[in-house]
Parts: C-alpha cells; sequence; structure tokens
C-alpha cells in the first residue's frame, strides 16, 4: 500500500497540550476520558490497567478515479489503496495520541467512514479508542507491538479482560480490503437466464476473490505482528456512492499471542437479568 505524507502531519499543538495534561507528572495522571461503559472501565481496571483518555485519529481523503471494464471481474486498485491507506493514517494518528498520553494500548476501536456531502470524491476517516496503561511499570513493556507501539485493539472491555485472564494478549488490530468490480451480464447471458435456477458463477467467482484478497491482507499485517491468531474477525461489505457493481469488502479483527503455555478459561457463571 502506498505511503503518502504522514511525516509531515502534526498534531495540533493545543491537542498536545491537552494530552499533556491529562497525561499529568512523575506518574500522576489527571482526569481522564473514556467511551468506555461502566462494566468496561471496572474490567479493565480489574485486569491491572488503567484508562489514559480517549485518542482519535482522522484522515479527509480524496478517492481517485477507476474505469472499470463492463464485462470483466476486477480489482479496482485505485480504491483499494485509497481507502486502506485512509483507514491507516486514521489509525496512526490514534497511536499518535496515545504515544502523548504515554499509553500501552488502546481497547475499544472503532472506524468510521463519512461521504462527504459536498464532494462524492471526499471521505473523512475516523477511528476512536480509549488509551489505556498498565498499572505495573514493570509490566508495560510486555503490552507493546514489536514496532514498540501502543497495541490496537476493537475488542470490548470484557472481552480484553476474558483474553488476559486466559493468557493471551492483543498486540494489534489488523485489517485488509479489496474494491472489486463485478462484471455485468451480456443482453445473451441475461436472455438465456430468464425463468431459470442457474448459479451465476462470473459473480460468485467475484465476490469470492475479492473477500479472499482481504483475508490475505489481513492476515500479512497479523504476520508482520508475529501474532498466533486473530479473533473477533468482521466483515463489511458496501458500494458507498460507486457503481452498484463496484464492491468493497473490509476485514477487520484483533491479532493475539500468547503470554503463558497454560491457558486456563474461567468458568462461565450463569447470569439472570432483573429487567423486564
Amino acid at each position: 500500500m502506498p505511503d503518502n505524507d504522514q511525516e509531515h502531519f502534526e498534531l495540533p499543538e493545543h491537542a498536545k497540550q491537552r494530552l499533556r495534561e491529562m497525561r499529568g507528572e512523575d506518574g500522576h495522571r489527571k482526569l481522564f476520558t473514556s467511551d468506555l461503559s461502566v462494566n468496561e472501565f471496572l474490567l479493565i481496571k480489574e485486569a491491572g490497567f488503567e484508562p489514559s483518555g480517549l485518542v482519535v485519529g482522522s484522515s479527509i481523503y480524496h478517492i481517485g478515479f477507476q474505469q472499470a471494464r463492463w464485462t470483466k471481474n476486477e480489482e479496482m486498485t485505485v480504491l483499494t489503496e485509497a481507502l486502506y491507506h485512509a483507514r491507516e493514517l486514521a489509525m496512526s494518528r490514534m497511536q499518535e495520541e496515545a504515544q502523548e498520553l504515554g499509553a500501552d494500548g488502546i481497547v475499544g476501536v472503532r472506524l468510521k467512514v463519512k461521504h462527504m456531502s459536498w464532494a462524492s470524491d471526499l471521505a473523512e476517516f475516523v477511528a476512536i479508542g480509549t488509551a489505556v496503561h498498565h498499572k505495573d511499570p514493570e509490566q508495560r513493556k510486555n503490552f507493546r507491538t514489536v514496532d514498540g507501539k501502543a497495541f490496537t485493539s476493537d475488542l470490548s472491555g470484557q472481552d480484553f479482560w476474558t483474553l488476559l485472564q486466559s493468557g493471551y494478549r492483543p498486540v494489534g488490530m489488523v485489517m485488509g480490503n479489496c474494491v472489486y468490480h463485478i462484471a455485468h451480464q451480456t443482453v445473451g447471458q441475461w436472455f438465456k437466464n430468464i425463468g431459470q435456477n442457474v448459479e451465476m458463477m462470473n459473480f460468485t467467482q467475484g465476490l469470492y476473490d475479492a473477500r479472499e484478497l482481504a483475508m490475505e491482507r489481513m492476515q500479512t499485517e497479523a504476520e508482520h505482528l508475529q501474532a498466533e491468531g486473530i479473533v473477533g474477525v468482521d466483515i463489511h461489505e458496501g458500494n458507498y456512492s460507486w457503481s452498484t457493481n463496484v464492491i468493497e469488502f473490509f476485514v477487520v479483527g484483533t491479532a493475539i499471542v500468547p503470554m503463558r503455555a497454560d491457558h486456563h478459561i474461567p468458568t462461565p457463571n450463569l447470569v439472570l437479568s432483573l429487567n423486564d
């Protein structure tokens, strides 16, 4: 995927000042912000972490144009690279805010895409999550990625606690995508299939190929992080403002590694809700 002008982007000075004030001095942190629920907040503390603050990254990106061939299944590489790189920029800027807070990781990450009403080829990509740090200074380095950065994860506070209790830890939120053009039917094919039960093989093959490309790219990111596996994988499908035959498959999950050889799974407890 392409490199761009990330190295020329800097957090606004007032943002840096706000984050520094939240971080405090000599380990004495001040007020934190968070989008955690009460249960998530308490479970993260139970897991040995403290919330550092809500962190956000964004990128408003111009998405280029690419002409598709009418009757051919093919990847729209210009669009694939644009959407991937824009999300990557948003994620890296969110991590930069976490770095300013001295955080060890980010939990509950959400990625959002919003197309601008005034220009169909512009979209804002936003990454939001809660930065956390370990209470034990000696343990903090053990939760960093192989690149020395704060880990990212889209796991909820409950899933994060369960994962740590079971002897695993997140190393990074990994993603892959593919924008793909699904071939249109020819007039002859359309007449031939009228009233028939028949698989549309070119459509099946195109969608299958697109999903596999997205999955493969997500797995490559996990391999870079030296992960053992990926949990919570989710596949999103959408065509935004493009032609109905141009679809993006976006896949995302949390890469994990073991922290110890034995993996004790907490025994589930029966909970009866008192709500109506």
